[in-house]
């Protein structure tokens, strides 16, 4: 028994040490005739198969080119022995699995939606939001833009704000821009052909009222020098800056507004209350009621620290 282990132990040594340098005979085979085929050198190394691996890297890199049939033997033949050919398909597996899993980067081209006061809806009239966006809270000082404010404001015990927007350009009409003196000086037919327009469909106390309201301002001119300067006054030229969070925290009226509505009484104005006055007020920038997280905010914020200067 002893003797026929020892005999299968020397028959086993022999033939790996014949495979071995079979092996090394195949490498030196290989490397002759690289040397033929492509301008590189094994570089010497303690293992014959760390130059077969480097070789075989150098036939990948130049897998582009046209191959002989015997550059395909050696390219297999490399493979076979290689000892990295088991793990470069590993590898591979694994970069594929994280370029999969990589999140894609998705890019929004589409502009970003301003933030507007709350009452500003999707549904909103585009005749509403403009005026939020370019006149809402923006000092004016022009005595023609204050006296279409103060009218506007007069007809919101008739209209919403949309109704009477849409109208406005009617009225600058027939209102002569609403220039105060030219106004004051309209006859009684005048004043018939306004209240029989169709498209404003103003009772005749409306249209009185704004011709009463004219004149009223032509005398404050003579008073005060200007129609801004005796507005701006009741809030010491100078804006008054609200930081409201919420539509509910914005007032209807205010003490400013209830001072400046019983003074315009007092000089003959109709449909001054102190309602109508604050709404004034709010749409001319004497007091911005813009939502501290609408745009709008900052920017009339920004236009009311501006020196104060009256027409």
């Amino acid at each position: 028994m002893f003797k026929t282990n020892v005999r299968k132990h020397v028959v086993e040594k022999n033939k790996s040490v014949k495979e071995t340098h079979k092996i090394v005979n195949h490498s030196s085979f290989l490397t002759k005739h690289f040397k033929k085929v492509y301008p590189i050198g094994l570089q010497k190394s303690t293992s014959s198969l760390s130059s077969l691996s480097s070789l075989s890297l150098s036939l990948s890199q130049n897998s582009n080119d046209s191959l002989t049939p015997l550059d395909e033997n050696i390219s297999i033949a490399l493979h076979l022995i290689s000892p990295y050919q088991r793990k470069e398909p590993l590898i591979v597996a694994a970069a594929k699995n994280v370029q999969q899993k990589q999140p894609s980067v998705v890019f929004s081209t589409e502009p970003r939606e301003l933030k507007r006061c709350n009452w500003i809806t999707n549904t909103s009239d585009k005749a509403y939001i403009e005026f939020h966006d370019e006149c809402w809270g923006v000092p004016a000082y022009d005595d023609n833009k204050l006296f279409e404010l103060l009218a506007l404001s007069g007809l919101l015990m008739d209209y919403n704000w949309t109704e009477i927007l849409k109208r406005k350009e009617t009225l600058r009409e027939v209102f002569a821009g609403f220039d105060p003196n030219t106004v004051a000086r309209m006859e009684e037919n005048e004043i018939m052909e306004i209240a029989s327009n169709k498209a404003l469909s103003l009772a005749d106390s409306r249209v009185m009222c704004i011709l009463h309201n004219a004149k009223c301002i032509m005398k404050i001119v003579l008073e005060c020098g200007s129609f801004s300067s005796y507005i701006w006054g009741y809030v010491n030229h100078k804006p008054v800056i609200n930081s409201y969070r919420h539509p509910r925290n914005v007032p209807l009226r205010s003490p400013k507004a209830e001072t400046l509505s019983k003074d315009m009484l007092k000089r003959g104005f109709r449909f001054v209350g102190p309602v109508i006055v604050h709404s004034f007020m709010q749409a001319a920038g004497l007091t911005i009621d813009h939502l501290v997280d609408c745009y709008r905010h900052s920017e009339c914020v920004r236009l009311a620290e501006r020196p104060w200067r009256h027409i």
